[in-house]
């Protein structure tokens, strides 16, 4: 199929959509999970607390694996890395579903992040070099794939509460959609990692991040902190906050600005600068959250939830294609480094929520992830255009 769609397309050209459709793919396997977490809640009876708990297992999972990541790609090659963990990513998804004492679930997420992340670092990794077969700028286009699909996996999910499908029979229907995904494009994707500077064989399973790397990675912690919020928590709050009980509408809110606006990302950064787009977005996200705190309302909320969207839409894009440019480390390498740190937001994120809603409520703990909006665009003034 793939053969006759692209046929006559450069290489180039063939290999972008590819890594595009596999983009797709890590965001739908990842929503689909993400999207039924109130389902799973309330199948296994979790307060806000025990779910903040929970959630830790997958940010455990993607930071055990950011070494294992980055050494992978150097040994074996990012499509190599990208089809086996591609596969398991998908394989895992059922089983979460199926879990029915919290302990198998919290199991099951770390491998699930695990898998997940290798997966994302190795795509990411093929971004790199699609953008440097193109010669300028296209990541941000990959992450609005990315989004994309977890905007579809949102929009199943939405379907599968309406039907009152089971999560483990939702979940097999999404690892079907993966797999097939998978196997359409793995063979299109960059066959052969770029070699640059020292051989990426010899280098150390971790490096240390220079400054510049870990100004990017506190910037990606800080937005990747919103994002597990909004991932992890939104749902949650649209069904107890603001009281709807399709809670997935708030997802969908936050999920249809970041990926339409990371479309747009490439453009503004040539347009306005790095520094002047994060600043923005940073902005933008406390706003939202603001917006969505101060009046917990249906119509505000959604508006909000459209504003995080569109502020986060640019910044780990942006700071993945500056990591990929890195004189100091190769692009697999240099992306690993950056994610550890950027993936500790995901860690504290949600655990973070649970506990100030344990101990406060979920608008306060809302407020709190909103300072991170704020940092962003504070951080930003450090980034070079």
């Amino acid at each position: 199929m793939f053969q006759v769609l692209t046929a006559g397309l450069p290489q180039q050209r063939q290999a972008r959509i590819a890594v595009s459709a596999l983009f797709f793919l890590t965001g739908f396997c990842f929503f689909s999970w993400a999207t039924r977490i109130p389902d799973i809640q309330q199948q296994l009876h979790l307060s806000e607390g025990q779910l903040g708990g929970l959630l830790l297992a997958l940010p455990i999972g993607s930071l055990l694996s950011m070494p294992a990541a980055g050494a992978l790609v150097a040994r074996y090659g990012s499509r190599q890395v990208l089809l086996v963990f591609g596969l398991l990513y998908g394989l895992i998804l059922p089983t979460l579903g199926l879990a029915g004492e919290t302990w198998i679930l919290f199991s099951l997420l770390i491998a699930f992040g695990f898998c997940g992340n290798i997966a994302n670092i190795a795509v990411n990794t093929q971004a790199v070099f699609v953008e440097k077969m193109y010669g300028r700028s296209v990541m941000a286009s990959f992450h609005g794939l990315w989004s994309s699909g977890g905007l579809a996996g949102s929009l199943l999910a939405w379907g599968m509460q309406k039907w009152h499908i089971l999560p483990y029979q939702h979940f097999l229907v999404s690892m079907v959609i993966v797999f097939i995904l998978l196997a359409v494009n793995i063979n299109h994707v960059v066959r052969h990692d770029y070699k640059t500077g020292e051989s990426e064989e010899k280098q150390p399973l971790f490096v240390l991040p220079d400054k510049f790397l870990m100004i990017l990675g506190i910037i990606a912690f800080a937005s990747m902190i919103c994002e597990g919020a909004m991932f992890d928590w939104s749902g949650v709050y649209f069904r107890k906050v603001i009281h709807v009980n399709i809670a997935v509408v708030g997802t969908n809110a936050f999920m249809s600005t970041m990926a339409s606006f990371r479309f747009l990302a490439d453009y503004l950064k040539l347009r306005f600068g790095v520094k002047r787009v994060l600043q923005l977005s940073g902005g933008l996200i406390a706003g939202g959250l603001l917006l969505a705190v101060i009046f917990p309302y249906f119509t505000t909320a959604i508006v909000g939830f459209l504003m995080v969207g569109a502020g986060v839409s640019s910044v780990v894009p942006l700071v993945y294609s500056a990591a990929g440019s890195s004189n100091t480390m190769t692009p697999g390498m240099a992306l690993a480094a950056v994610s550890t740190i950027g993936y500790l937001g995901f860690l504290f994120g949600p655990v973070l929520i649970g506990l100030v809603a344990q101990v406060s409520s979920l608008r306060a703990s809302f407020f709190l992830i909103a300072l991170m909006g704020l940092s962003i665009a504070v951080m930003s003034k450090r980034v070079k255009n």
